[in-house]
This record gives C-alpha cells, structure tokens and sequence, in this order.
C-alpha cells in the first residue's frame, strides 16, 4: 500500500480538502445569527417607536422650539458676562411664555366679549332667519333650509342627542393638548438648557475637521428652524390684526373670531391662507354684497404683498425650498402628525436639504492627491 505524501490527508477522512472547511461552516453560521439579530432588533425598535409615536411627536416638536430658541440664549450668554446658561435659558422662556400669553389675550378678549354676544342675540339670531329677515334668511328661505329642517326635524333631533360621545372626545383631546403643551414646555426649556453640554460631547465623538462640519451644518439647521418659526409666527400675527381692522371697520360681526381663524390657518403653509380667506369671505358676504367685495379685496391684495413682501423679507437666507418640495412635505407631514406636522414640515425639509447638499459637497470635492509612489523624490537643495 503506497504511503500518502507528508501533509496530505487522504480524501476520504476527516476534514477532506474537497468540500467546505468547519471553519468556513462557522462563518456562514455566525453572519447569519448576525443579520438575523440585527432584523429583530430593527423589528423590536421600529414596534417601540409605533408604540411610543405619540411621545416621540412631543420630542420632535420640542426639540424643533429648543432649536429656534437656542440662538436668543446663547446670544444673551454672550452679551450679559454676569448671565449663566440657567438664567439666560429662564429670561427667554420666560419672555416666550409672555408673548405667547399676550398673543391669546388680543384674540381672546374680542372672542370672549363676542361669543357672550353671540349667545345674546341668538335667540333673534333664529327669529330672524325664520322670518326671512337680514342676509342669512333671505339666503335660508331663498334655498328652502326651514323648509328642510322642519321635515328633518326627527332626524336633527337624533344627531343632536348623539352628541354626547363626540364632546367627551372633544374634552379628552382638550386635555391631552394641554399636556402634550407642558410636556413639550419642559422638554424644550431642559433640551436649551443642556445644549451646550450634549452638543460638545457629541462632537468630541468624531475628528476634528469632521466634527467642525457637523458643527456647520447643525448651525445652518438652526438658522432654518429659527427663522422659519418665527417668520411664520410674524406673518400670521399680521394677517390676523389686519383682517380683524378690515371686518371691524366694514362691521362685520364676530370679527375678532374671524381673524383668529384666519390667523391660525395662515401658519399652515400653501392652503391655510386661502382656506382663512374663504371663511372670511362667506362671513363678509352674510353682512352685506358690499363688505364681500370689500374682503376679497383685502384678501386679494395682502396675498400679494405676502407673498412678495413679506415671505421674502422674512425667510431671506433661511428657507429656500420650491414649491413641490413644499407640497409633498406638507402632506407627507400631516399624514405623520396632523396640523403641527403641516406647521413644521417646512422647516424639517429644509434641515434634509441642508444636509443632503452638504453631503453632495462633500463627495464633489476633490481629494487631496497624492504624488505615485515611483515618483523621483526631488534633492534636497545645495547647502553652501
């Protein structure tokens, strides 16, 4: 029997060289758990966050005020040598809590002092309306409403009882905002607060040169979330106090309430301008053909100085974005998180813009080159 040379094993015993090696099978055995492990854990995070959604709405919105109110606290930091972080961080909120406070009380004043009007007149208010009288019964008994309603009389009666459900859900929602408001209050104040301290120990993470990128960038961001929110912010005060100084001037009623809505829906971008517009409109034409047209006038002219005055004036260097952009984020923002996703979809588009030309910046930037490696090294020059 002829002897197999020295290290060879013959083909047939254990660990044959024609087949896959143990150590190959513990390869393949060890990459699979790992990408196994790593689809549960994404499965498990994405499941804590569907749960968790509604808190996480919370973190995001706060932490797009905390950016926006960053800039004022580091910059009364800086000017006042005696102010520390906590109390520079207190004064801000502070002064945001009180303008914020003020903004409420001239719409709520108005809106208290006409809702208690409202509820006076109501009873003439349908008096009137069943007798054909003023605007709205012209309108109702030109279109036979009392007629629908005195032969839908059961049926109204029935919806009107099965009101009590919806407003127990009307206060819930009531409530939870105004937690979700302290929540986000707090969240915010405490993430301005630490900023300092989270953000250079975020950056102590990476390089020096990478870490001043992130640093760049991160500060872009801000300047978009800062100037986007309050320019926003601006803007809708405006729309609101002109449209209540034009329907107080025409005598429309319940103009304070008007102007409110007309303020609130102007922060949504795109459509809430116009759909504010409508209800004024509607509520003008109720008075009178002549204050109708006097609104959408009004209406007509201040989209006009808004969108070529004011918007420009005041998101100048801040958020540029065209207007599919615009679009899309909104609604993918709104089927996300509801009206504050609309209100804050702009700015989140123009932090991805941001990042992502920075990105494209970078990969379009030449790297340093480099000379072969079987290039002559020039002599050192003559010493004499």
């Amino acid at each position: 029997m002829a002897s197999q040379p020295n290290g060879v094993l013959p083909a047939d015993g254990p660990g044959k060289v024609s087949g896959v090696q143990p150590a190959d099978n513990r390869t393949v055995a060890r990459h699979t758990m790992i990408v196994i492990g790593l689809v549960l854990a994404t499965t498990l995070l994405l499941l804590l966050a569907y749960q968790t959604r509604q808190v996480l709405t919370w973190i995001l919105i706060a932490v797009f005020f905390a950016v926006a109110l960053h800039p004022t606290v580091s910059w009364l930091e800086r000017r006042i040598p005696w102010c520390r972080r906590w109390l520079a961080t207190l004064i801000v909120f502070l002064f945001a809590f009180a303008f914020i406070s003020a903004l409420i009380a001239v719409f709520v004043v108005p809106l208290a002092h006409e809702g208690a009007q409202l509820a006076a007149d109501l009873p003439k208010l349908i008096a009137d309306i069943r007798a054909g009288k003023g605007p709205i019964g012209e309108v109702a008994l030109r279109f036979h409403v009392l007629d629908y309603l005195q032969s839908h009389a059961a049926q109204l009666r029935g919806y009107a009882a099965g009101l009590g459900a919806p407003t127990l859900a009307v206060l819930r929602g009531v409530a939870t905002s105004a937690a979700a408001a302290v929540t986000i209050f707090v969240l915010a104040y405490l993430m301005v607060l630490e900023a300092p301290k989270v953000v250079d120990g975020f950056l102590a993470l990476f390089p020096a040169p990478r870490a001043a990128r992130i640093h760049r960038v991160g500060q872009d961001c801000a300047k978009t979330v800062t100037g986007y929110l309050t320019g926003n912010l601006l803007i809708s005060v405006i729309c609101g106090l002109l449209t209540y100084l034009v329907l107080r001037i025409i005598g429309v009623p319940f103009a304070g309430l008007i102007a409110l809505f007309v303020g609130l829906a102007d922060l949504i971008p795109l459509v809430g301008a116009t759909l504010g517009a409508v209800v004024g409109i509607v509520a003008a034409f109720t008075q009178s053909v002549t204050a109708g047209i006097v609104v959408i006038v009004f209406f007509v002219v201040y989209q006009q100085l808004e969108n070529h005055l004011l918007q420009p004036l005041i998101f100048a260097r801040t958020v540029k974005l065209n207007p599919l952009t615009v679009l899309l984020a909104i609604l993918i923002a709104v089927n996300l998180a509801g009206i504050l996703g609309a209100l804050l979809a702009i700015p989140a588009a123009g932090i991805i813009q941001i990042i992502v030309r920075d990105i494209r910046s970078g990969r379009a930037r030449p790297a340093p080159s480099e000379p072969p490696a079987d290039a002559p090294v020039s002599p050192p020059p003559a010493t004499s």
